[in-house]
């Protein structure tokens, strides 16, 4: 999904996150926003100077239709849920950047764990923020969370925000720097 710059009208009155602290705020029918990035499962909205963030799920608000996922087989092993796993983690996006977690060079670590004798698995990750005050890392917790456990065989999502080393450019990858023009 890709929308840049295209302007619209709040169809109904719509509950958003403000882009970077988290506050919760709504939108009201009427209001004229500008679709910054749709990407992910999300939309980012630029509002009278301020980015806000619209779940996919309320689509409808801004006359889009609402993102769906893809319908995936189940995996074999731990190698094929692993390869499944990268890829949900490459639907999510910073909703300040238009490049997804693990291009950002976001996701430090994730191991895909069987769990004794269901054929299920937990998935334990290890991932960063680009500055740790940022507003939207319980945003994106709830969207990891959401994508993981929507996998075939995935039953339990651990997820830990570390600060150490700390996130910087050097991260991203070649894709990510180009996309950014960097």
């Amino acid at each position: 999904m890709s929308a840049r710059r295209e302007r619209v009208i709040v169809r109904r009155d719509v509950e958003v996150v403000c882009v970077p602290d988290g506050t919760p705020a709504e939108l009201t029918a009427g209001t004229l926003v500008q679709i910054t990035q749709a990407l992910g499962a999300s939309f980012t909205l630029l509002v009278e100077g301020q980015l806000m963030r619209l779940a996919g799920a309320d689509a409808d608000a801004i006359g889009k239709p609402v993102p769906t996922a893809p319908v995936l087989e189940q995996a074999e092993g731990p190698e094929g849920v692993r390869a499944q796993v990268w890829q949900a983690l490459k639907t999510c996006y910073d909703p300040e950047i238009p490049v997804d977690i693990v291009e950002l060079g976001l996701v430090y670590a994730c191991d895909v764990l069987p769990i004794d004798g269901t054929g299920d698995f937990r998935v334990s990750i290890e991932m960063t923020l680009t500055a740790p005050g940022c507003g939207m890392g319980d945003l994106l917790v709830e969207e990891i969370h959401e994508k993981l456990l929507a996998l075939p065989r995935v039953t339990h999502v651990d997820l830990d925000f570390v600060f150490d080393p700390p996130w910087d450019r050097s991260r991203m990858s070649e894709a990510a720097m180009l996309s950014l023009g960097m």
